[in-house]
């Protein structure tokens, strides 16, 4: 399973490379991540501290500073007036035009690399739905 968090940190640490090579000033991991969730369809702040494994406090602060920046921007959620979208912000068009070519070109290296057959595979076994996280029983009382 290394493999796997191994080959999302090259990803992300592309990403960055390649940001920071078009001129951006420097990108945590965490706002890349955020940056890929955004541009992937995922707008509620609560769905992206789930993907990121952090508190709704803590995105909020990320995302707060994002705005700050004018990286991203919020708006009223259409299907619900309690909750807020998270998009990129006008001002951020070409940070985002940017890390979407960016990932483009990582997936056609990446292609380039494995071949095709095994980035098809990589892709198959990715797609797939892997269910609920696991359960797991308390050990020796320690939880």
């Amino acid at each position: 399973m290394m493999d796997l968090l191994r080959a999302l940190y090259w990803v992300d640490e592309a990403l960055q490379g390649g940001l920071k090579a078009h001129g951006w000033k420097n990108v945590s991991r965490a706002q890349s991540l955020i940056l890929i969730n955004i541009a992937s369809g995922v707008h509620r702040a609560s769905a992206l501290a789930t993907n990121l494994g952090v508190t709704r406090q803590a995105i909020s602060q990320m995302l707060a500073d994002m705005q700050k920046s004018g990286i991203i921007e919020f708006q009223p959620d259409p299907t619900d007036k309690r909750a807020q979208r998270v998009i990129f912000s006008e001002k951020s068009a070409t940070l985002r035009d940017d890390a979407m070519s960016i990932l483009r070109e990582i997936e056609w290296e990446l292609t380039r690399r494995l071949g095709r057959k095994r980035m098809a595979a990589l892709r198959d076994a990715l797609a797939i739905e892997w269910g609920a996280v696991p359960e797991y029983e308390p050990v020796d009382g320690r939880a």
